[in-house]
């Protein structure tokens, strides 16, 4: 530590600062403490970075990818605000030396005991970064602080935000090295693409440094080329090693990075139960000391003076106590600190100021309170444009549903033409549904939205105020098309905006009315309207939704920083699109033409071949896949996402019966109807939200999908009027109500606010798809859609798809739940 210059601040957010503790290439490091006497390590970005706008998205991107980072042997991110004029990050202090001091100035190699406690721990930290879908990317041991309880891991994943400095090059255009030349991998030597492979390789060298205190390919000092060169091309040299790790050391430095082990293959090979302390007396009598010193440290007084590097930034120089004002977090914390650019021939690295994982409820990271994207108050008005958008376009399904005939009828067309343009409408919805969820990832979920909602509203107005039958039919089809955009971009805002699990839960509980209920719903409220309104009045209350929804998302609604650096996967999206097209198209037109046209099993066949290659190649592509590969957690995601798809053919049986019995009662007892469902779907989500975040979400879920069967049945049993149909009414919604809050709770589990969209987009097309089987089940027999005789049937069958669901819910999502920590075991470079 050193004493504060006069050309520091005094404060930076809500933190005083007490001294300096270190300078690297990202910017100063400072110690700090806060109103309640908690010591942190705040960390402020030079004002070269902070003026470079590419690098300021980046940032802001990693700073919210690391948050989620947890784990015992990895730092935690407590503060940050990237949107200041000069951005800064706060993490938990840590008074512990980095490996390179106690390995390269104090004490020398490590012993074998101490070196097989320390691969153990760093592959803990590796599982944790890689599982938050981050790369670490510059391991090394400055990277690794020494503890008495363990070592630490800091900086992972932020030296991604440096590379736009230099277009993604190995060398910025300041000559700066992104990593560290002692211990890169052989692919990052060569500028290819990084994979958790990297840090796999950077672990071994980690390691032969504790065990014999030199790096990996000999002295630095022999110049860059040459030095780089025996890293891409020799193999390293591991005398010294201990017998006991050589073999795992050797596999971790592979030069194939598919031939490196896991980290939990190495926690595996290095579980150790022996209950001797981890270093050597000397060691750990050195960090008494430190710890003691920093107690007895006092901060000089000193006068204010300016500072030229914050020059730059009016209001920041000087001592003002506001410099830098806080942004409260967004996501569950993580490790993070940021890292910077090695100068060549410079010490290994810098900035020994990362903290062990705060404490917080058993199983779950400490969650700071507020977010990063504003008060709570914006993310609710998030939510609620969420909401509105996904509203209009359920209702605006179901009333150009209901109303189609009387349409046509009035516009001069027969009902012959209402099936073709049913299926035109549903067929590029779910096809684009795809696409829609990769673009809210690309350029936001925000413009996207914005997009969206803009052209439903003008393909909604054109369909009421059509003059002939090919206006309500292309106004129709775009509607779909926009739909496509508006439901994933929706559903991603809520999951982008919600990270905090109980949080999220009580989001999801609200967009799930809309979202999974919305089918049903939608019908209980456009029937009763239908019936009293003209079917263009109805669509222009639909054109005044989505225009109240895009007002309200252009004017309040903030998002998170799009993917920037992905491009765009055309020939994923091409197959996505062509899979689901030819499936709901083969789905939807067997109803009329018969299963024995030739072209419907034809295309039925294409389109299931066209999805088996999507999902193949979605496993393949790195950095710009539609659905990234999140391997933690994909059980219960799986499980959530086969749910969806039942859940969407039990409500597809059951909507029919339940249009004709709306009919039946009248519009005023219809939107009684509707309340009751909607007010029950409430209760069961705004419950289920309070108790998620505690316990196993199947413990929730196979209950509110029971309940839910059991409404069907009692619908059917009471269907003579109204109050005898409330019984099973209220049920159903209950039970819904459960069920999607758990499901969409589940499915966006652990996945970066960057891929929801993706995520999002695959589970609205596992409930169409769902939606499509059960017009092909149902045969389209009008004998099913009535209230009489076999048409109860379809309710039983509903019930029926609703127990499957309960069960296979019940096998595949078994929690408990881990708050924001599960991610991608497949990471790509930090998202």
């Amino acid at each position: 530590m050193e004493q504060l210059t006069g050309q520091d601040p005094t404060h930076i957010g809500p933190y005083r600062l007490i001294a300096r503790l270190g300078e690297g290439g990202m910017g100063l490091v400072y110690l700090g403490r806060s109103d309640l006497g908690r010591t942190v390590a705040v960390k402020v970005v030079q004002a070269e970075h902070a003026q470079h706008p590419e690098f300021r998205r980046r940032f802001t991107r990693e700073v919210a990818a690391a948050r989620r980072v947890g784990g015992n042997w990895t730092a935690a991110v407590l503060d940050a605000d990237t949107e200041a004029a000069v951005p800064w990050v706060a993490t938990q202090y840590i008074p512990g030396p980095d490996l390179t001091t106690v390995v390269g100035k104090d004490f020398g190699p490590l012993p074998e005991h101490s070196v097989h406690i320390l691969a153990n721990r760093l592959a803990l930290a590796l599982q944790a970064v890689h599982e938050a879908g981050l790369i670490h990317r510059d391991l090394k041991p400055s990277n690794v602080l020494v503890t008495v309880d363990g070592p630490r891991v800091i900086d992972f994943g932020i030296a991604r935000a440096l590379d736009s400095i230099g277009g993604d090059s190995l060398l910025t255009r300041t000559g700066m090295l992104i990593g560290s030349p002692g211990f890169m991998s052989p692919e990052q030597v060569r500028g290819h693409e990084l994979t958790a492979a990297n840090d796999m390789f950077c672990l071994g060298a980690v390691l032969v440094y504790a065990a014999t205190g030199r790096l990996l390919f000999g002295a630095t000092d022999t110049g860059l080329n040459a030095h780089l060169f025996r890293i891409a091309e020799e193999e390293a040299d591991l005398t010294g090693v201990p017998d006991s790790l050589v073999d795992l050391v050797s596999e971790c430095l592979a030069k194939d990075p598919a031939l490196r082990p896991t980290p939990a293959q190495v926690v595996e090979r290095t579980v150790t139960h022996r209950a001797e302390e981890w270093l050597p007396g000397p060691v750990l009598a050195q960090l008494g000391r430190k710890a003691a010193q920093l107690l007895d440290f006092t901060p000089e007084i000193r006068g204010p003076q300016p500072d030229p590097r914050l020059q730059a930034f009016p209001g920041v120089a000087g001592p003002q106590p506001t410099a830098y004002p806080l942004t409260p977090p967004l996501h569950a914390p993580s490790a993070y600190s940021p890292t910077g650019p090695a100068h060549f021939g410079a010490a290994p690295g810098y900035g020994p100021q990362a903290p062990p994982a705060p404490a917080g409820p058993p199983g779950r990271p400490f969650v700071p309170a507020g977010d990063s994207n504003g008060s709570h108050l914006r993310r609710g008005w998030g939510l609620a444009m969420a909401t509105i958008a996904q509203l209009a376009v359920v209702l605006a399904t179901s009333a150009t549903t209901v109303l189609l005939y009387d349409a046509l009828r009035d516009l001069g067309s027969d009902a012959s033409s209402r099936e073709w343009m049913v299926t035109a409408h549903f067929a590029a919805f779910g096809a684009l549904l795809f696409v829609g969820g990769h673009l809210a990832d690309l350029i936001g979920r925000k413009t996207t939205l914005l997009i969206g909602l803009t052209g439903f509203a003008m393909a909604t107005a054109v369909q009421a105020s059509a003059a002939n039958p090919d206006m309500m039919l292309w106004g129709y089809i775009a509607q779909g098309v926009f739909a496509a955009l508006i439901t994933p971009a929706s559903f991603a805002l809520v999951a982008a905006l919600f990270t905090e699990p109980s949080a999220r839960a009580k989001a999801f509980g609200v967009y799930s009315l809309v979202g999974l209920g919305g089918a049903a719903l939608s019908l209980f409220l456009a029937v009763p309207l239908a019936q009293v309104l003209p079917w263009r009045v109805l669509l222009f209350v639909t054109v005044l939704l989505a225009v109240i929804a895009l007002v309200g998302t252009a004017t309040l609604v903030r998002d998170l920083p799009d993917r920037t650096q992905a491009g765009f996967d055309a020939p994923g999206a091409l197959l996505g699109t062509l899979a689901v097209a030819a499936v709901i198209f083969s789905i939807d037109r067997s109803t009329i033409l018969g299963w024995g046209t030739p072209l419907i099993p034809l295309c039925l066949t294409s389109g299931v071949l066209l999805m088996a290659a999507f999902f193949w190649r979605q496993t393949r592509t790195e950095g710009g896949a539609i659905l990234p590969s999140y391997d933690t957690g994909a059980r219960e995601r799986l499980g959530a996402l086969i749910t969806l798809f039942l859940n969407g053919l039990a409500l597809a049986f059951a909507v029919p019966m339940l249009g004709e019995f709306l009919w039946s009662v009248g519009p005023w007892l219809g939107l009684v109807a509707f309340l009751v469902m909607a007010g029950s779907f409430v209760i069961g989500s705004l419950l289920v939200s309070a108790w998620l975040p505690r316990i196993a979400p199947r413990v929730l879920l196979v209950p509110g999908l029971l309940l839910a069967a059991v409404g069907v049945l009692l619908i059917s049993l009471g269907m003579a009027s109204l109050y005898g149909a409330l019984p099973g009414m209220i049920c159903l919604g209950f039970g819904l109500g459960m069920a999607g809050t758990v499901l969409y709770s589940t499915v966006t589990e652990g996945i970066a606010p960057q891929d929801s969209g993706g995520r999002a987009a695959l589970a609205i097309t596992g409930q169409e798809l769902g939606d499509s089987a059960a017009a092909a089940l149902v045969g389209g027999s009008a004998g099913l859609h009535t209230l009489e005789g076999a048409g109860l049937g379809v309710l039983y069958m509903s019930a029926g798809a609703l127990l499957i669901a309960a069960l296979v819910g019940g096998l595949l999502i078994k929690g408990p739940r881990r708050g924001l920590s599960g991610g991608a075991t497949r990471p790509r470079e930090a998202p």
